[in-house]
């Protein structure tokens, strides 16, 4: 049984793993309370971030190396065109920007308005992280201007990775989209198994909450 742990990141892995549809077990990892406090997961991941994926005796970290597998390990499948598609370009640049370029330069912006003091949330790198993901935003854009989906006409993984930092800019700080921006997520989200993915990450968190309940 393939078994995520966390989510963040980790719900690209769940939604590919819907959109694939393998079976799997979501593991939480509340990173709130600390992760030194997770002894267990810390044996899967030393460096305590997430996710991470255990596949038998298989275990990745970095969501976009665990997509990479799932498809290789688990394909073919239409959410990843073959090297010989025209569209694999496309595909693979999308695949890579939408963490290396969207989300983890986002993540530098809101840890700086959420988690540093005071005095030090307006700072040369938190804007510097918001201007490079403004300008790869730009290639979103552009590439929408072409086509539906990153790859083209087609939704492939690429389409998770991009809308997941996308809803990760909104969530986290009510980043505007464009207008073409928001129908591209509308799009990517009306999916079944967008869908599926968040209501298995709704359940876990609701299981999770009633544990910490019941132990108040």
């Amino acid at each position: 049984m393939i078994t995520v742990y966390g989510e963040g990141r980790g719900f690209r892995v769940v939604w590919l793993l819907e959109e694939m549809g393998l079976p799997y077990r979501l593991r939480p990892v509340d990173m709130l309370a600390g992760v030194e406090n997770d002894p267990d997961y810390l044996a899967i991941n030393p460096a305590g971030f997430i996710p991470a994926l255990q596949d038998g005796d298989t275990i990745l970290v970095e969501s976009i190396a665990i997509m990479e597998y799932l498809i290789a390990r688990y394909g073919p499948t239409p959410l990843a065109p073959s090297p010989e598609d025209p569209s694999f370009s496309a595909y693979l640049q999308f695949l890579h920007l939408g963490e290396a370029g969207l989300a983890a330069s986002w993540f530098f912006v809101v840890v700086s308005k959420m988690l540093a003091p005071e005095a030090e949330r307006d700072n040369w790198g938190a804007r510097k992280a918001r201007s490079v993901f403004e300008s790869r935003l730009g290639l979103v854009t552009r590439q929408l201007e072409r086509a539906p989906y990153m790859a083209g006409e087609a939704f492939t993984a690429a389409d998770i990775s991009v809308t997941y930092a996308l809803e990760f800019a909104q969530r986290t700080d009510g980043y505007p989209l464009s207008d073409a921006l928001q129908a591209y997520v509308a799009r990517a989200t009306a999916r079944q198994g967008y869908l599926r993915a968040m209501a298995a990450c709704h359940a876990t968190r609701a299981w999770v909450e009633g544990l910490k309940a019941g132990r108040a």
